[in-house]
């Protein structure tokens, strides 16, 4: 009898607790005699008695003329706050602000830093299934279609009743660019708000509650950022890996030159790696000029090298400094040899060297 008792009692406490509400599970559950406190006297030293030294490290602070003052006790939540969180390399957050906001740097020259925000706002939305109700680029603002989140409340094992709960959420997303178009601040407001739980209907939530929804949404968007940012960086560094098949040609003045089958942005760094297997130390160079200033050692070489291989990539060139000037060719580019007074390589010594030149700007895999 004891026993059934006690499972009774069990199953009832178990239930009671089970049929808790998510808002209700955001508020403390202890007492909050704390509200019914007054504030107690200073202590009070005689005259003629030294004060003791005391320290402000844990005084509350004056509250402001306009904070909320009945927010306390099951009034207040207990949760931790919800913080943007800055994942994309060049991002940041801004102290202080009560929006759901993030700053973006432009790491990627490609194209337009608010074109590659919105696209990969547009993929995330789609990825999900979230249609958009409006999106007006000259205007910076994009508008969600309803995001539906359906959920059951209490269907674990100990209870014998669920509650539906279904919640649908549309945003709004607004970016603001600086003038030098490098640096883009993108918000996200809580548009709509529909809950129903059960037969009940809300359509209102308190501003805690709705900066939460827009942060958690704005974090998932900067996850989907950084996501494809990274899945960029490893196919670039693929291609960077990737050989690619070069050609003797002539620049836009009719000098000798090698043509190869690559974009530029691509074959910049991997000239680099090039270089480097060749024997050429860099010793400076400037991408907006597409110029590299370069020395020619010669591969390093040890006494047991000869053992194991052939070195067959010892170029016949002076050990100098010398010039290598890159161009955009259409989907191609073009790599032309200079001397040190940035006088083009003669035919016969462009030619001489090229088999080696093409052999290692072919080949894959190299190292980075």
């Amino acid at each position: 009898m004891i026993r059934k008792a006690v499972l009774v009692l069990s199953l009832s406490l178990i239930w009671v607790s089970g049929c808790t509400t998510t808002e209700e599970r955001q508020r403390a559950n202890g007492n909050y005699e704390y509200v019914e406190k007054e504030q107690q006297e200073p202590f009070k030293v005689p005259e003629g008695v030294d004060k003791p030294e005391v320290k402000s490290d844990y005084e509350i602070p004056e509250i402001g003329s306009n904070a909320p003052r009945d927010l306390v006790g099951p009034k207040v939540t207990v949760i931790s706050p919800s913080l943007v969180l800055p994942l994309v390399t060049g991002s940041h957050v801004e102290e202080g602000l009560k929006e759901a906001t993030v700053w973006f740097d432009q790491i990627d020259d490609s194209q337009p830093l608010d074109t590659t925000i919105w696209n990969s706002l547009l993929s995330f939305l789609e990825e999900r299934d979230i249609g958009v109700v409006s999106f007006d680029k000259e205007q910076q603002k994009l508008i969600t279609d309803w995001m539906i989140i359906e959920e059951n409340e209490g269907e674990s094992w100990f209870t014998w009743t669920k509650t539906e709960r279904s919640v649908g959420k549309r945003f709004e997303f607004s970016l603001q660019l600086k003038p030098h178009g490098r640096t883009a601040k993108l918000t996200t407001t809580l548009r709509d708000y529909l809950e129903t739980v059960g037969e009940k209907v809300i359509a209102d939530i308190n501003p805690e509650l709705a900066r939460r929804n827009e942060v958690e949404i704005l974090n998932q968007v900067i996850s989907h950022y950084e996501k494809q940012v990274r899945m960029t960086d490893i196919q670039r560094i693929r291609q960077i890996r990737s050989g690619y098949a070069m050609e003797m040609g002539t620049n836009s003045k009719g000098e000798p030159a090698y043509i190869v089958d690559g974009e530029y942005d691509v074959v910049w760094p991997r000239l680099l790696l090039v270089l480097r297997k060749l024997g050429f130390n860099v010793k400076d160079l400037d991408k907006s000029n597409g110029l590299l200033f370069v020395n020619y050692g010669g591969q390093e070489s040890s006494w047991w090298k000869g053992w194991f291989s052939k070195d067959d990539t010892q170029l016949k060139l002076d050990k100098t400094d010398y010039r290598i000037q890159t161009k955009k060719l259409g989907s191609k580019t073009v790599v032309t040899l200079l001397n040190n007074e940035s006088v083009a390589l003669d035919l016969n010594k462009v030619t001489e060297i090229y088999p080696e030149f093409a052999k290692v700007m072919a080949s894959d895999n190299l190292d980075i």
